[in-house]
């Protein structure tokens, strides 16, 4: 089965629960415990550093955000490893950002 979703469309969207207010959500991919999404951070946007028991990946498509004394802007790519603890996060301006989350087999 081939599943589409149009990235840029309005459709879709949430309110991304466990993230700072304002972040939305759009899910592309949720299955056996992986999942594919994209988040949009509002101006201002600010989350405490964490870790996960799986893998993680962003693909910043517009904006950018400041992590670790780093700045990822349109076009990076990041890979943060199950259990690495990561963050703080903090975008002046917002980001639109494809987040991969995979689990470690």
């Amino acid at each position: 089965m081939v599943t589409i979703k149009n990235i840029y469309d309005e459709l879709g969207w949430e309110p991304a629960d466990g993230y700072p207010k304002g972040t939305r959500i759009k899910t592309l991919r949720d299955e056996n415990g992986a999942q594919t999404v994209l988040l949009k951070l509002p101006k201002g946007f600010y989350m405490e550093p964490h870790s996960h028991l799986f893998n993680e990946q962003h693909l910043i498509l517009e904006g950018e955000y400041e992590s670790e004394g780093e700045t990822y802007s349109s076009g990076a790519f990041r890979i943060i490893h199950a259990g690495k603890n990561h963050g703080p996060f903090s975008s002046k301006n917002g980001a639109t950002v494809l987040v991969i989350w995979d689990p470690v087999k």
